[in-house]
């Protein structure tokens, strides 16, 4: 049985405080939650009240996001920030509980000219190497984002299995999310190249032409082909679902329990839950 998680970008997109978001995701009767939290800008105060939060609500932090586009800057002093920064959510991670870091390593600049698409795609390697390494310490996994997007240095899972081939560490291996596969049009059957190297899934539906993370239902995305391709990877983080902003943030928690119910009935569908 897979857990079923929410990323807590859902409450904060709405305004509304990280506490009240965990009340919340475990009143409606989430598994999991995952958050989005910078430690660079969380109050020592907050830190504690998400930690007592969690623990009393007995609501198990899988996943902390972190998008971290500065790791492949051409500049050695904006990539050794961003790596310091990017150590700084591992350390968060493993203070709260959590199992690893879903990290977002963004775009190529400058369409790939002037800076040789090579030399950001090797600093990103070594940057992922070192955070592997530093994970593997921790007993921590690193989950690395595939986006859809043209320039992104992982849009496919050619690019992914490549770059973790690159990498070579054990503890960096890939998310898997539902919406920007069918947005970056991945057939399910692509999935199996990153069985055993797979940690965490995201999902969410989208009208298959522009990111966005919509409940469930509301979209085009194809669900079961990639639910049954996850199900048979048998990966051992959590789906969690990624909203965006909601067209009526003082309706949140009915978008929020729309996702819930419908990804809920996905998953038994597809033997998941």
């Amino acid at each position: 049985m897979s857990r079923l998680g929410l990323i807590n970008s859902a409450w904060g997109q709405a305004g509304r405080e990280t506490v009240w978001g965990l009340q919340k995701t475990k009143e409606i009767g989430f598994d999991t939650v995952d958050l989005l939290v910078d430690p660079l800008d969380l109050p020592v105060t907050e830190k504690r009240a998400i930690q007592r939060e969690l623990d009393r609500l007995e609501l198990p932090l899988v996943s902390i996001c972190c998008v971290s586009a500065g790791l492949i800057d051409p500049f050695p002093s904006v990539r050794k920030f961003h790596l310091d920064r990017a150590v700084q959510h591992l350390d968060l991670v493993y203070e709260l509980g959590g199992e690893n870091l879903l990290l977002v390593l963004g775009e190529y600049i400058w369409n790939q000219e002037v800076i040789p698409p090579e030399e950001q795609w090797q600093s990103a390697v070594e940057a992922c190497q070192a955070l592997g390494a530093y994970a593997g310490e921790l007993g921590l996994k690193i989950a690395l984002e595939l986006e859809p997007f043209h320039l992104s240095l992982l849009n496919s899972v050619d690019a992914m299995d490549r770059f973790l081939n690159d990498v070579g560490e054990p503890a960096v291996g890939a998310n898997i999310d539902i919406s920007h596969l069918c947005l970056a049009h991945v057939p399910a059957e692509e999935l199996k190249k990153l069985k055993g190297r797979a940690f965490h899934v995201h999902i969410s539906d989208c009208d298959g032409k522009i990111h966005g993370d919509l409940p469930p239902g509301r979209g085009v995305v194809q669900f079961a082909p990639y639910l049954e391709a996850i199900r048979d990877m048998e990966i051992p983080g959590a789906i969690s679902i990624e909203l965006e902003y909601s067209p009526d943030p003082d309706a949140i928690e009915a978008w929020v329990n729309e996702a819930y119910q419908s990804t809920r009935k996905l998953l038994q569908q597809s033997g998941l839950a």
